[in-house]
């Protein structure tokens, strides 16, 4: 059976069946139904205001939606198919409450405004949404940095022990991350808050409608300035799934931290049964599934960026069907992302602990303080150049007997240079090393604090 057409008598025959599905969105936009029905309401409004509508005629309208938005709150509204868009679906299920006034809420205005404005009102909450949900994290990692200042890890280049960290300033990295991340989407979504609605399909309207009143109403910061770009622009689109994809970039980073901080090689935190999974035929395994998914989901969201920059990079002025397919990639990123902020906040604050004990052996198995070897040189007046290569002999020579630097004497010490002193030990000490890095943003204790205080603020500052 041949599908109902849902537009002019232009066509004399349905779409078929098979087709009416691939064309239909209703699946996927039925998410956007809230947003539509506070689009329309302030369109009706507006036509009232304008009087394209009697005031009567809007307040009904009005009331109408509500009673939809009431009606799908409860579960009672739930269109199908047939409907093929969630626009229609309105629509249609106004026109069996109010008749034939119903038909008249689409004056002066098109799907193609209607959808945009749809999409950046949902946008616009759910990027607030996230910015509160990155709030959140950041408070977590500021908890955990708090309680450990003065708890040393390996800081590493390539993989490759480098030198020591107060963890504390290892988890604030993450939090600088997180707050880069609600600075952008704070300012993606001021290029959102711009209302399409009244640009129609691509031309504007010749009704005398005043698209600053529904923008007001919707609490818009300006309006399209072009109806062309109005319709088709999906620049906001874009960006955000670029500043989503950041996003996911620092979680996985994070998560790849955290699971080779939980495996055996590393042993720096031990990972909690709320917030880890077991082997099915080996019991002994704990797995950071947590932290591996989220690494995994960060692909998907990726792709839904390039899927949308292809999409976008060929398609003429002004609105086009591929651009239906803007919806998907946008609901499962915000899905993904939100979700993978809420687990990787859980896990942090109740999944896994530091194994403070482990982590203070760690920082005494190296050669991280060798640079520290050669600063107190040039401290003393040696070129640092001439300390740096003096410092590698060292190095070469003490893994070839089987010694860390602070297991030298004085007197070999003494040998290498005359500049060494008793204090040398005391200099290469881990938490001398990191105490002694306090340059301004560094990983000294002080400074530590200092950006504690400064993080702190940063959270507590509701414009950020």
């Amino acid at each position: 059976m041949a599908a109902q057409n849902t537009w002019s008598q232009r066509f004399e025959s349905a779409l078929h069946p098979a087709i009416a599905r691939f064309n239909a969105s209703i699946n996927f936009d039925i998410q956007l139904l809230e947003y539509d029905l506070t689009g329309s309401q302030a369109h009706a409004e507006m036509l009232a205001h304008t009087g394209i509508l009697s005031q009567e005629e809007g307040e009904q309208l009005v009331k109408a939606l509500d009673k939809i938005r009431e009606e799908y709150q409860q579960g009672n509204f739930n269109p199908g198919i047939e409907a093929e868009d969630v626009h229609f679906a309105v629509e249609r299920r106004l026109v069996e409450m109010v008749g034939d006034l119903g038909k008249k809420l689409h004056t002066a205005r098109s799907r193609n405004d209607q959808v945009g404005t749809d999409t950046r009102l949902y946008l616009r909450d759910q990027i607030e949404q996230i910015r509160n949900q990155l709030r959140e994290f950041q408070n977590v990692l500021l908890d955990i940095a708090e309680q450990h200042i003065e708890t040393l890890i390996p800081g590493y280049t390539h993989l490759q022990r480098a030198q020591p960290l107060s963890l504390a300033h290892h988890l604030l990295a993450y939090f600088q991350m997180a707050q880069r991340d609600r600075e952008r989407l704070r300012d993606v979504s001021r290029r959102v808050n711009i209302s399409p609605l009244g640009c129609g399909a691509l031309a504007g309207t010749t009704f005398p409608i005043d698209r600053h009143y529904t923008a007001k109403l919707l609490k818009f910061d300006d309006i399209y300035a072009n109806s062309l770009d109005g319709v088709s622009d999906r620049d906001f689109a874009i960006e955000f799934l670029s500043a989503a994809s950041i996003i996911m970039v620092h979680l996985s980073r994070l998560s790849e931290e955290v699971i080779l901080w939980a495996s055996e090689e590393f042993s720096f935190v031990t990972l909690k049964d709320s917030c880890a999974t077991g082997s099915s035929i080996m019991p002994q395994k704990k797995n950071p599934d947590v932290p591996e998914l989220v690494r995994g989901k960060t692909g998907r969201v990726f792709g839904h960026l390039q899927a949308m920059l292809v999409m976008m990079k060929g398609l003429p002025l002004a609105y086009n069907k591929d651009l239906q397919e803007d919806k998907e990639a946008l609901f499962d990123s915000v899905n993904t992302v939100k979700a993978c902020l809420e687990a990787i906040t859980i896990l942090l604050r109740e999944g896994l602990e530091f194994r403070t004990q482990r982590l203070a052996e760690a920082v005494t198995e190296d050669f991280s303080n060798a640079t520290d070897v050669a600063d107190y040189l040039a401290a003393r007046g040696v070129p640092f150049r001439e300390a740096y290569n003096l410092v590698g002999k060292v190095v070469k020579t003490s893994i070839a007997a089987g010694k860390l630097l602070k297991d030298l004497r004085l007197e070999e010490w003494k040998e290498l240079h005359p500049a060494f002193d008793a204090d040398i030990y005391e200099a290469i000490s881990p938490r001398q090393v990191v105490a002694a890095r306090n340059s301004y943003g560094g990983t000294g204790f002080e400074q530590v604090r200092q950006a504690l205080l400064l993080a702190r603020s940063q959270t507590s500052e509701t414009g950020y």
